[in-house]
């Protein structure tokens, strides 16, 4: 037992302070649209089966995205669990391909009952992800005598999400529990026009931002025993939209051969985001201790969020914020576990599999001529194992090693706007990005609050 708490320590010592600042470990220059990418945020348990969550419930796991699974853990367990990746990347649009290699922070929760019939979870999770740096190819300046110039993109930033979890259960067959979380984080995305000759300036125009906000998500959860070895549950959850107090800025500079500026503008927009409404709802079958297989759907009302955005109107550049700028995002979720029988001597019975899909419809908006009727997509395949820890001197605990691997497919068309400036011509392209996951997590499940009888 000694040794279990080591290790505990040790690695929640090692990963805290990366978890409080570093990114979820993503390289795509999609990430430059809305807050970036959002974070995959399933946890160890689900990661295998490509996050499918509602109607899971069980003492042993930390399932964040229905709060009503908390009221599950029992009297004595005290659940840790956090997890990390490893992914490769590669992003191809058109004859142009490169790889990115990565790893990223994927969540760390505390979990234990407080009362009869009532549990309680901790934890930070990222929430979005923003990182990339591009530029494109150089051009000749018309009407110069061989001048070329070239743009550079670059972005960083992102959120990250701190919540306090409660389930309860009123009832033997319902349950109900919400989550309030402390949303927090900044960006910035710089646009440089730069020059061959060095008596031409360059343009640079940056966006940035700092946010912090509440969470608000609600669950619930209701399980109905068909028979001695059946049973389903459907779950539930609503998320609070609403605005988001924080300021957003732009600013142009121009700047000599030196990266001196010579001239500058910042524009400052009040109350320049909004957080979406979501609804998700599942079912889960389960038959005895062996298998369990489960459906998600959600949503996410970001089309009618605000969001800042620049252009061009009546000859004048505008920096405001508005609605219509991102997509409402779907997503449709199937997976399931088996596990022989966990309570066998043999380990090898032990062992859980798991397996899920998805498929997803971005919220973030890459064509901004609005002239496509492709939105961007997303699916992906999870393959997994859970480990058992064995600890001979306590049955009951069933700490576990959970590892994934993870096949995840992007597409993103858009057009070409500068282009489409010029010639009035839609050359519709893609970006296609592929990632590659190994996802390692460790759940310790410990005995805590034990009441010893001496007789």
């Amino acid at each position: 037992m000694k040794k279990i708490y080591l290790i505990l320590l040790v690695l929640g010592l090692t990963v805290m302070p990366s978890a409080l600042v570093a990114q979820n470990g993503i390289n795509s220059p999609y990430s430059r649209y809305g807050f970036g990418i959002l974070a995959d945020r399933s946890m160890g348990f689900n990661k295998g089966m490509a996050g499918v969550a509602q109607g899971f419930r069980d003492g042993q796991i930390v399932n964040v995205s229905n709060p009503a699974s908390f009221s599950a853990v029992d009297s004595i367990t005290a659940l840790f669990d956090f997890g990390l990746s490893l992914y490769n990347g590669n992003y191809k649009m058109g004859e142009l391909q490169q790889n990115a290699k990565n790893s990223s922070f994927d969540y760390l929760a505390f979990h234990f009952r407080a009362a009869r019939h009532l549990g309680v979870a901790v934890g930070i999770l990222p929430y979005s992800n923003i990182r990339y740096s591009f530029s494109s190819s150089s051009t000749k300046v018309e009407g110069s005598d061989g001048t070329t110039t070239s743009t550079t993109y670059d972005g960083d930033g992102g959120l990250h999400q701190a919540f306090l979890g409660i389930g309860w259960q009123p009832l033997k067959t319902l349950s109900i529990g919400a989550n309030v979380g402390y949303l927090y984080g900044d960006y910035s995305h710089l646009t440089t026009a730069s020059f061959s000759d060095e008596n031409v300036y360059s343009n640079i125009r940056g966006y940035s931002a700092s946010l912090s906000t509440y969470t608000l998500d609600f669950g619930l959860q209701y399980r109905y025993r068909i028979n001695k070895k059946d049973n389903i549950t459907f779950g539930f959850t609503y998320g609070l939209g609403h605005d988001i107090d924080n300021r957003a800025r732009r600013f142009t500079r121009k700047v000599n051969s030196s990266l001196q500026s010579t001239s500058s503008d910042t524009t400052t927009l009040v109350s320049a985001f909004q957080f979406p409404v979501s609804f998700a709802g599942g079912v889960a079958f389960s038959r005895s201790n062996k298998w369990q297989v489960g459906a998600d759907f959600e949503l996410q009302k970001w089309a009618d969020c605000r969001f800042p955005t620049s252009f061009d109107e009546d000859g004048a550049d505008v920096f405001v914020s508005r609605k219509g700028l991102l997509n409402d995002r779907m997503k449709i979720t199937l997976g399931g576990v088996y596990v022989p029988d966990e309570f066998d001597r043999n380990y090898f019975k032990r062992i859980q599999y798991k397996a899920g899909a998805y498929y997803s419809k971005s919220y973030a908006n890459a064509d901004l001529t609005g002239l496509l009727s492709d939105k961007p997509y997303e699916f992906g395949i999870s393959a997994g194992v859970s480990l058992p820890i064995d600890n001979k001197n306590a049955w009951r605990i069933r700490s576990r090693i959970n590892i994934t691997a993870q096949w995840i497919h992007t597409d993103i068309p858009y057009v070409d706007s500068a282009a489409y400036k010029q010639t009035g011509n839609i050359s519709k392209q893609t970006l296609q990005e592929n990632y590659l996951k190994l996802c390692i997590g460790l759940t310790f499940s410990e005995i805590w609050f034990q009441k010893w009888l001496v007789q």
